[in-house]
């Protein structure tokens, strides 16, 4: 099978990296999703299949972000990310950057949620 576009490529990353990376109630995992539009941060517990604690630029205080995500726009969803994270009482995380390549927007986040606290 020959890989034709970047969200081709894209998911052959994630399923690659999904092999290693896998959330735990003590060190769920940080899923990092970047649309056109839109950034969603989950906090997930594979072990259960639960959610923990979710942020998105889809409704609530990051609303304003929608749009076009930026570098900037993605630290500032990296330190909501983090706080959500330590009201659901976690501090220890696994990344899961979703196939992106790290760098840019993702390692803006991932920056940004280290600096607010959360250990990746």
């Amino acid at each position: 099978m020959k890989l034709k576009t970047r969200a081709d490529y894209r998911a052959r990353r994630h399923r690659r990296l999904r092999q290693r990376v896998a959330g735990t109630a003590e060190r769920p995992r940080m899923a990092v999703h970047f649309s056109h539009r839109h950034a969603t941060v989950q906090f997930i517990d594979d072990d259960l299949g639960r959610t923990l604690a979710a942020v998105s630029t889809l409704g609530g205080e990051l609303a304003a972000l929608a749009g076009r995500v930026t570098v900037e726009a993605a630290r500032r969803i990296g330190r909501a990310a983090a706080e959500a994270a330590r009201a659901a009482g976690i501090t220890r995380v696994v990344f899961d950057r979703g196939g992106f390549r790290y760098g840019g927007r993702v390692r803006a986040l991932a920056d940004a949620a280290r600096e607010a606290g959360l250990e990746l």
